[in-house]
């Protein structure tokens, strides 16, 4: 049977799909909790770091305790890919995920259909847990939908529909989606970061987003202090994760500078983005670090030799 999720972003009104069939791994506990959505490492000459990823599943897994994955999405910079890298670094995930992981999800988005198809063809072959799709936002219709418009019968038409990832910050829509839905079991995934409490009181299930590849373990306090109904535990850590990303968002926040701090933190070197997009300033890497330092986030014996020197 095929399980279907959609997740739906106001900004660019674009949505995604994953999709968990037969054809792909034998379904799974439900994803919930927390999911980092992956950065793809490259070398200095933009070439995809394949020899890296391994090393990047342990981590998230020992290091931030965070066992789903959401591979080139945006973070990743799946969309500055070709189809052939794609396919290979999702092969990678798959591999070295494999026993590892809870949930490898796929991003097969693409400004062509046939190659979505492809792609998501490519993710079930290899057994990865489910895919997501970005709709074309190049040529598109201008049509605009609610979330919960979206959900509205989706049953009917999907009836293998799961659930929904979120990334906007329209917390009524979002909490119609879950009031109007609560007897179908879904599955409800917040995409902002800095809000994730909030969305948690109105019922979010689970995370998609970027900073939980670095700051996976304080999150995750954060959940298992609201889990226990310790709501003011819960909103200091929340409020601590927002003092980081309030302060890198004034500096200058994008895949670039995620990077950059995913360099610093893990030791893994993550290597620049992919032209057009330039890599972060020794500058802002210095200042992040200082911050993280300077909310306990960081010590000086987490960082490994060279991690300065790969930021920069």
């Amino acid at each position: 049977m095929q399980r279907t999720l959609l997740s739906f972003a106001k900004e660019g009104h674009y949505m995604f799909s994953r999709h968990f069939s037969n054809s792909m791994a034998s379904p799974k506990k439900k994803l919930q909790g927390l999911v980092a959505a992956t950065i793809t490492p490259m070398t200095e000459h933009g070439e995809i770091n394949f020899s890296v990823i391994g090393r990047y599943v342990d981590y998230l897994v020992e290091e931030q305790g965070v066992k789903n994955v959401f591979v080139n999405g945006t973070t990743g910079e799946g969309l500055s890919l070709s189809i052939s890298e794609r396919c290979r670094v999702a092969e990678e995930w798959v591999t070295k995920g494999r026993n590892k992981l809870d949930q490898i999800v796929i991003h097969v988005g693409a400004l062509s259909l046939k190659e979505s198809q492809e792609l998501a063809q490519h993710a079930a072959e290899i057994g990865a847990d489910g895919i997501a799709v970005i709709a074309p936002f190049f040529l598109k219709p201008w049509n605009k939908v609610r979330a919960e418009e979206l959900l509205d019968g989706i049953q009917d038409k999907i009836p293998s529909f799961q659930g929904l990832k979120f990334s906007d910050t329209d917390l009524l829509d979002f909490g119609q989606c879950v009031d109007q839905n609560r007897q179908r079991q879904f599955a409800f995934l917040f995409g902002v970061d800095e809000q994730l409490l909030s969305a948690l009181v109105m019922g979010a299930t689970g995370a998609v987003g970027s900073t939980y590849n670095y700051l996976g373990k304080k999150t995750k306090q954060m959940l298992e202090a609201f889990e226990r109904k310790d709501f003011s535990s819960a909103l200091n850590h929340q409020f601590c994760i927002q003092r980081f990303i309030n302060f890198v968002v004034k500096l200058g926040f994008g895949v670039s500078q995620t990077k950059a701090i995913m360099t610093l933190v893990s030791g893994i070197p993550m290597g620049p983005p992919r032209l057009p997009l330039q890599k972060a300033s020794r500058e802002f890497t210095d200042n992040a670090e200082a911050k993280l330092k300077s909310l306990d986030f960081l010590s000086c014996t987490d960082l490994k030799d060279g991690n300065m020197d790969a930021c920069s």
